[in-house]
């Protein structure tokens, strides 16, 4: 029986060598030596080349997310050492160096200096955030410590008279780079913090590690350690970082930006103190309001709750009451006065006397009862007979 042939993919292939690439603990963080070549800055950031020997080629990439490392322009025919990881590129099926950190050749020893000088200086506690000053918010006077020409005090000069045109400025000229630098910067620190400036700011403008060596030197540290006035320390780009950045109470990524965190923006300042008068005065106002419309209403419920307040609402009560009364006995003593009327008036229609005025007699019998017909009268009877003008006395001869 014929055996069946294992057949992959190209795709397959690249996956299972790169595997044996990111398992390889070597490959994962390695040095690789060599010289620069086919060096190219893409647009995205990324930077491609190859190191070459006189063996053979290697192909590489730094990554932008890598690139603040990198602390001078990559060309070709630099010698190199750069850390990194080899891994398999699958889509092209070629391996790679993928770069992190890239050191230029002779700058190696340097690196190595500076790393050693931090850790002595970490140990002592010269980095320690116990002993970092702050910033005042508010700097009448800025000392400040590099060279008088160059792009860094210019920088520091239209930015701070831009934010503050009434800011006093005190430049110590020192040299920033070469024999004698450490010793010049030195003394313009020791200088400024005598004459008693507000702030410090310490730096220069970028520059390859070799050119900003005297800021990491250690008596710079100490100095910036040992003032009494607060420093910034600018040193560089960006991407540099020096001893001074550490032991400095505030460290900024360009001299440029030194200026912006040490001179408080004047306009904004003032923009923000008009805002807040504002805001006081809509307080005040809303307060002034408040405390009136409470005033007006405890004036009214006093007025309303004061005993002569009491006194004059009684008082007119008294009187809606006793004009009440008035018209009601009023009505009541004329309602009576027709009641009375009515009944006088059918107390005439029955009276004896109207009766009599109309001709008619009160007939009496002798017992003085009144008579209401003949049937009550007797034969021989004497009977009182009355008229309105008087009496009569008669005696019943007969009936009928």
């Amino acid at each position: 029986m014929r055996q069946q042939k294992n057949v992959y993919s190209v795709g397959q292939v690249n996956n299972y060598i790169k595997n044996m690439f990111t398992q390889d603990f070597l490959l994962k963080r390695i040095y690789v030596r060599g010289e620069v070549s086919n060096c190219k800055y893409h647009p995205s950031g990324h930077i491609y080349f190859s190191l070459k020997d006189e063996t053979g080629t290697m192909p590489c990439v730094m990554f932008l997310s890598f690139r603040k490392g990198l602390t001078f322009q990559l060309e070709n025919g630099q010698s190199v050492t750069v850390l990194g990881s080899i891994s398999v590129y699958e889509r092209d099926g070629r391996y790679q160096l993928y770069a992190s950190e890239i050191i230029r050749e002779g700058a190696g020893l340097l690196y190595e200096r500076f790393e050693q000088l931090k850790e002595e200086l970490s140990e002592m506690g010269m980095f320690d955030p116990a002993y970092k000053k702050p910033i005042p918010a508010f700097v009448k006077r800025l000392g400040i410590v590099t060279a008088s020409t160059g792009a860094a005090i210019r920088d520091v000069m239209n930015i701070s008279r831009r934010r503050n045109p009434f800011i006093q400025l005190v430049l110590y000229p020192a040299l920033v780079q070469g024999e004698g630098a450490v010793d010049s910067i030195v003394k313009g620190i020791e200088v400024l913090d005598k004459y008693g400036v507000d702030v410090i700011i310490v730096g220069r403008g970028g520059g390859s590690m070799e050119d900003l060596w005297a800021f990491n030197e250690e008596k710079v540290a100490r100095a910036i350690f040992a003032c009494e006035t607060p420093v910034i320390s600018a040193v560089g780009h960006e991407t540099d970082t020096t001893i001074s950045d550490f032991v400095a109470d505030l460290r900024a990524p360009t001299p440029s930006a030194a200026a912006e965190l040490a001179v408080a923006d004047l306009g904004s300042i003032l923009q923000s103190l008009r805002d807040f008068d504002d805001r006081l005065n809509r307080l005040m106002e809303d307060k002034v309001r408040e405390k009136r419309e409470k005033l007006e209403t405890f004036s009214w419920k006093l007025e309303r709750l004061s005993p002569g307040q009491q006194l004059l609402e009684k008082r007119q009560r008294l009187a809606d009451l006793d004009e009440l009364f008035r018209k009601l006995m009023e009505g009541k003593i004329r309602e009576n006065r027709q009641a009375l009327a009515f009944y006088i008036e059918r107390l005439n229609g029955a009276s004896p006397l109207k009766k009599l005025n109309q001709g008619y007699a009160y007939v009496a019998g002798e017992d003085g009862k009144r008579l209401t017909g003949a049937k009550e009268a007797k034969v021989g009877e004497k009977l009182t007979l009355y008229f309105a003008d008087g009496r009569l006395s008669a005696r019943v001869e007969e009936k009928e």
